[in-house]
């Protein structure tokens, strides 16, 4: 059985009393972890989810995020994590396409969640221990047999299409995930785990996220990143290991007070969601005289983390992302599907039992990732004759903001809805603590004019408040290539 209760309930009975989660005054034994599990599969039970219901999560991080994963996982149903920073038309949209039939949210979303799906909503104190919502009266179900092909998850992604697109993971992929990063990264029951990043985004949950469980370790949950909590965090739990978007890792190595703590337990820390800085890099083994810096590269469709950089290769090949995991293959294709030589720079490939099937009912977009068996990423990049991944552009219209991905086809759907705009382009361009914003750029309708004020109401109606562009261009005319294609290169070269 692939359940993901399985796991827990075998360290339950092994070891009921080490510990399996810290957050904030809270410390979660094995034992009480599978409690408190077994009682939310029960109360999920009673609100009619069985088999294949999905089961949705619009929460910052707190013990319950990771015991309704798995109590969903325990009735074999789909759970389907929510970026917390959405509009409520995203998030109608994301449970309508789901159909999903539960929503648990944290009780300071309320005023977001205004959608059509039966919903939970939790105080301080349900997140700390969602046994004050279940109550502890009634038989405990059975778990639910689940096998490797089951659909475990659903995350929806940001594409470069209008609407975001709904990545299918199984509990073989989710498996076949967890096995890479304990090869990789040498896991164990002694690994405690910084977890400061969203829950909901695979950089949290997958990196190596919730594999630490599958094996006996620690998980220091953080409700949100903040530098200072970082650092205590590190000397008091003696972590081991963690997961820091760019910026992040930025907040905590400019922190003035960063060389008051202790952070020699410190053995690895991944960065990701965007190319990391060199500078920042060196920086880092300056400071964290034990630990190593691992740059990696990886997607929502692969569960993250598909290339590392190994051990001793980090100044030689400093600007790569690393070399694949055990079962991950890579390749580079030109636009024709043709695979080139090392050294040419193409579409980046991924073959292996971890990267997705498809998009959720949407066989045609799955369809275009594919060459054969090979999943098509959309990045661009090349690699060395050692094998080292570099990334060197982003063939979709991809904006990486503070680790987020922004597709700018969705804030542009946004924009076409104003009245008065006859043409629009959105681009990111550089920014010194986000890595990159979103900018617009607008060709208003003859005898029309476009109030910043209005266009940034407007956004913000429709969008998340980190996809609103930061500013807004007016333009005559916008590039176009023979095909009538908007050039963006142009446009970024332009306003640069």
């Amino acid at each position: 059985m692939v359940n993901l209760g399985s796991f827990l309930k075998y360290h339950a009975a092994r070891w009921p009393d080490k510990i399996a989660i810290v957050y904030q005054d809270r410390r979660i034994s094995y034992g009480e972890l599978w409690q408190r599990v077994q009682h939310l599969a029960r109360f999920l039970k009673g609100q009619g989810i069985g088999k294949g219901d999905v089961v949705a999560v619009f929460m910052k991080n707190s013990p319950a995020f990771i015991e309704i994963a798995i109590a969903t996982s325990y009735l074999g149903g789909v759970f389907l994590p929510i970026n917390y920073r959405l509009a409520n038309d995203e998030v109608a949209y994301i449970t309508g396409n789901a159909k999903a039939k539960l929503l648990f949210g944290d009780a300071e979303f309320a005023g977001v969640l205004a959608v059509d799906v039966p919903k939970f909503l939790l105080d301080d104190a349900m997140q700390k221990d969602p046994r004050a919502l279940t109550g502890e009266s009634g038989d405990i179900p059975v778990q639910e047999f689940v096998r490797p092909g089951d659909l475990f998850r659903l995350m929806y992604t940001s594409g470069t299409t209008d609407r975001p697109k709904g990545v299918m993971h199984t509990y073989e992929n989710f498996y076949w995930k967890s096995m890479e990063h304990v090869i990789v990264l040498g896991l164990s029951h002694q690994t405690r785990l910084l977890v400061t990043g969203p829950l909901y985004h695979v950089g949290a949950f997958d990196l190596p996220g919730v594999a630490v469980l599958w094996l006996g370790g620690m998980l220091k949950i953080h409700r949100e990143f903040n530098p200072a909590e970082v650092l205590a965090a590190i000397e008091q739990e003696k972590l081991t290991g963690a997961w820091l978007a760019p910026i992040m890792m930025a907040g905590v190595l400019s922190h003035p007070e960063r060389d008051r703590y202790d952070v020699s337990s410190l053995e690895w820390c991944i960065g990701g969601g965007e190319k990391t800085p060199e500078g920042r890099i060196i920086e880092f083994q300056k400071y964290f005289t034990n630990g190593r810096y691992i740059d990696a590269y990886g997607l929502t469709e692969s569960g993250s983390g598909d290339t590392f950089m190994e051990a001793g290769w980090e100044i030689e090949k400093i600007g790569s992302t690393g070399r694949a995991t055990p079962h991950v293959s890579i390749a580079i294709a030109n636009d024709g599907g043709q695979f080139l030589a090392p050294g040419e720079e193409g579409e980046i490939c991924l073959r292996g039992p971890k990267i997705t099937q498809g998009y959720w009912n949407d066989p045609q977009k799955t369809a275009d990732t594919r060459i054969g068996d090979w999943f098509r990423t959309g990045d661009v990049g090349y690699l060395d004759e050692d094998g080292f991944l570099y990334l060197t552009d982003r063939k979709k219209d991809m904006i990486i903001s503070g680790g987020e991905n922004i597709a700018s086809s969705e804030i542009e759907r946004v924009i076409y809805q104003m009245p008065g705009v006859m043409e629009a382009a959105v681009i990111g361009m550089p920014d010194e603590r986000w890595g990159e914003v979103p900018v617009a750029i607008i060709v208003p309708a003859k005898g029309v004019t476009i109030d910043e004020a209005a266009f940034q109401a407007h956004c913000r109606k429709h969008l998340a408040g980190f996809k609103i562009p930061k500013r807004l261009i007016l333009q005559e005319s916008l590039p176009r290539n023979p095909s009538g294609k908007i050039l963006k290169r142009v446009l970024r070269d332009e306003i640069s």
